[in-house]
C-alpha cells in the first residue's frame, strides 16, 4: 500500500500564503494521480484539487486561482499545494491522497488554520 505523509501545516493570517507538501512512498507504480482534500470542523471532507502523472491539474471552484498543485519533477512522487490569498474558510485538516484504479490511499492530514 502506498504511504503518504503531509508536511507544512500551521497558522497563517488571512491573505497570506502557505505551502503544503505530500511525499508518497511504497509501491508508487500504483499511483495514477495525487491530490488534496480538506475537512473543516463539522463539515464533510471536500475535494480541493488533483494532479495527474502527466501534470494535468484540476481544482475546486472554491480555491481556483488561489491554490496551485505541482510536482517537483515527473519522477518524483512528492506534490505541493501552494495556498495563496488564504481565507478563514480555508481552515481545516488537509489530507493528501493518491489514486489508482478507483482506490484512494490517504495521509494522516495536516492542520491549516487561517486567522482573520
Amino acid at each position: 500500500q502506498v504511504q503518504l505523509k503531509e508536511f507544512g501545516g500551521g497558522l497563517v493570517q488571512a491573505g497570506g500564503s502557505l505551502r503544503l507538501s505530500c511525499a508518497a512512498s511504497g509501491p508508487t507504480a500504483r499511483i495514477d494521480g495525487m491530490g488534496w482534500y480538506r475537512q473543516a470542523p463539522g463539515n464533510q471532507r471536500e475535494w480541493v484539487g488533483s494532479i495527474r502523472l502527466n501534470g494535468l491539474t484540476q481544482y475546486a471552484d472554491s480555491v481556483k486561482g488561489r491554490f496551485t498543485i505541482s510536482r517537483a519533477n515527473p519522477r518524483d512522487y512528492t506534490i505541493y499545494l501552494q495556498m495563496n490569498d488564504v481565507k478563514p474558510e480555508d481552515t481545516g485538516v488537509y489530507y493528501c491522497y493518491s489514486a489508482f484504479r478507483g482506490h484512494n490511499s490517504w495521509g494522516q492530514g495536516t492542520q491549516v488554520t487561517v486567522a482573520s
